[in-house]
């Protein structure tokens, strides 16, 4: 019964924290990258109505409004060949396949990332804190990472299947 409340009380102070941005409303600009290296950047520049166009409904509302996806519901979540995860949105690559690992959260999961490719910005909650990952060329939100992860680096990159694409080597 413990096990049942504590999941409940955590999955709580989650959902303000995942909630999705205003329509159309322009990402926060995360901190934590080279700012300088992808200041201006034309991804950056792109009108909401473009993100649409290049865009899935679905690529849209993770990487553009912040959303996240169904759990277990991404075909990257049992990709298991070697290769490059990049950004969905600019192509920018983010994660190498030997970084991935199954968390069992249902979310692609990883415990390193290319760091100088992601940006990320602490989340306050009730229970601590978590870093919410962006894609540091056009800002699209990647996901959230979080201090529980595996050997070496100890993190856990929970990533939405949608906003990454795969790349075999």
């Amino acid at each position: 019964m413990t096990l049942s409340r504590r999941a409940l009380l955590v999955g709580a102070a989650l959902v303000p924290a995942l909630a999705c941005t205003a329509e159309g409303q322009t990402p926060r600009i995360p901190m934590g990258a080279d700012e300088r290296r992808f200041a201006a950047s034309p991804w950056r520049r792109l009108t909401p109505e473009q993100w649409r166009a290049r865009l899935s409904p679905s690529s849209f509302h993770i990487l553009r409004e912040e959303g996240t996806e169904r759990t277990f519901s991404s075909p990257l979540l049992d990709e298991h060949r070697a290769g490059i995860f990049k950004c969905a949105g600019c192509g920018l690559e983010l994660f190498r396949s030997e970084w991935k690992f199954d968390s069992g959260t249902g979310w692609p999961s990883f415990y390193r990332s290319i760091e100088t490719n992601l940006a990320t910005s602490e989340v306050p909650m009730a229970l601590g804190e978590y870093r919410e990952v962006h894609c540091a060329q056009c800002l699209g939100h990647q996901g959230h990472c979080f201090t529980d992860g595996p050997r070496p680096t100890g993190l856990r990159y929970c990533i939405d299947g949608v906003a990454l694409t795969f790349t075999p080597a």
